[in-house]
């Protein structure tokens, strides 16, 4: 997984009436999407709009903690290399959300923050650091770890959250909650929980557990501005001219550190597909050249079927083909007579109103790599430590929260990972 996926890796209620899990949602095309370039509000939110955004995630959270433990009672997780342990996960939220916002004594320095030592008090909770410190503690070691059981775990999480919204609090009275580095470590951990969130959506995928669609899918926009902002199954391609285009942050607001330093870069005219590649699009390629299907897809008497947390149904083959490596990527792109779009692409791409995207993470071509001028932020193990051995995806997928989807985030995975929501778009020669 990428980032602070891997190193972390509406409130339902246990007896709330929720929808099925097999009715709408990312594997019939009907998720929210995007069209052109979209940035997140959360990335220039107020010390106000933030505390709101960070209560709304933490609903988020302990509904699929609620729906976990519905679907799973004991909450007992076969180790693997796309799994955490579920206590482990939400114990972990905690404690990031702790160390950055709570314990750190420098947290209004933002980026120029120490990571660790003497300005960081001690947790609230007796060994959080050897617990959850996802820098130090390896992942097969998570599941022999003495975790705190659910409540031990839901009663830190809730200390947290209301510690680290006094301090956001004081900051604004103190008057140093306005800049944007005063505001940074709370817009890292809003998006580090709604990260994990998506994991925890991913993970009951793939172990087949039934979640209420409610916590799965980031909601459509409302009002006008859905109107604008729907995807309309866009076919064929944008033409995108020859230009030198800016990649990179650049300006006011939150960014990760791989996304620092814009640079310009020269591109060649190219055209790229509008939209994600179809099933209708891939599975033919699978039935000319025997390439195995991706996990949760099968040919059955009645057609080609889908299995979404555990059930099966009818695959739409107008929706986005997921569930694909980058080698899938790759294999479909040269045999159709296409290649991968770069990662500098894909973002000038995502500029054209026409450009669709956010129902599925999308690989590109690129490796993931430092940008000019790269320097590391506090949280230390974001970026370096997979520099060259990963893949860049790009967009979003239909579980990822609106405080996350953002034209200019680069997401990561080593390519041979099919559990994420991911597919791809091609390119022409």
């Amino acid at each position: 997984m990428g980032g602070l996926y891997m190193n972390g890796s509406t409130s339902v209620g246990a007896g709330q009436t929720t929808p099925s899990a097999s009715s709408g949602g990312l594997f019939d095309g009907s998720s929210p999407g995007c069209l052109g370039p979209v940035h997140s509000a959360a990335r220039t939110a107020s010390a106000a709009d933030l505390a709101q955004s960070l209560q709304r995630t933490r609903e988020r959270t302990l509904g699929l903690i609620q729906a976990w433990q519905n679907a799973m009672p004991d909450l007992s997780v076969t180790p693997l290399p796309g799994m955490n342990p579920p206590l482990w996960e939400w114990g972990h939220i905690a404690w990031f959300q702790e160390w950055w916002t709570v314990r750190n004594r420098q947290r209004h320095l933002g980026t120029r923050s120490p990571s660790s030592g003497a300005d960081f008090d001690a947790s609230l909770l007796r060994d959080a650091d050897a617990l959850y410190n996802s820098s130090e503690v390896a992942h097969d070691s998570r599941w022999s770890l003495p975790l705190p059981d659910l409540a031990g775990t839901q009663a830190y999480l809730a200390q947290v959250l209301q510690r680290s919204l006094d301090h956001l609090q004081d900051a604004l009275v103190a008057g140093q909650g306005a800049s944007d580095e005063a505001l940074y470590f709370w817009r890292l951990v809003l998006q580090h929980e709604d990260m994990h969130n998506e994991a925890s959506v991913y993970m009951a995928q793939g172990l087949g557990l039934e979640l209420p669609p409610a916590l799965c899918w980031r909601e459509p926009a409302s009002g006008a501005a859905a109107a604008q902002a729907k995807p309309v199954g866009r076919s064929g391609g944008i033409w995108v001219p020859a230009q030198v285009y800016t990649l990179g942050h650049a300006g006011p607001g939150f960014a990760f550190d791989n996304e620092c330093h814009a640079h310009p870069k020269s591109l060649d005219a190219f055209e790229i597909d509008a939209a994600a590649v179809t099933w209708a699009r891939y599975l033919p390629f699978v039935q000319a050249t025997g390439q195995a299907l991706p996990p949760y897809v099968r040919l059955a008497q009645e057609g080609w079927q889908v299995q979404r947390f555990g059930h099966w149904q009818a695959l739409d083959l107008q929706a986005p083909a997921v569930h694909l490596n980058a080698l899938d990527a790759q294999a479909w792109c040269q045999w159709a007579g296409r290649r991968l779009p770069t990662e500098l692409e894909w973002e000038c791409a995502a500029q054209q109103l026409g450009f669709e995207w956010g129902q599925v993470w999308e690989w590109t071509a690129s490796d993931f790599a430092p940008y000019p001028g790269f320097e590391v932020h506090p949280y230390r193990d974001y970026s370096e430590p997979w520099w060259h051995n990963h893949r860049v995806l790009r967009g979003a997928c239909a579980a990822t929260s609106a405080h996350v989807v953002d034209a200019r985030y680069r997401n990561f995975f080593v390519p041979q990972r099919r559990d994420i929501f991911a597919g791809f778009r091609s390119v022409n020669l």
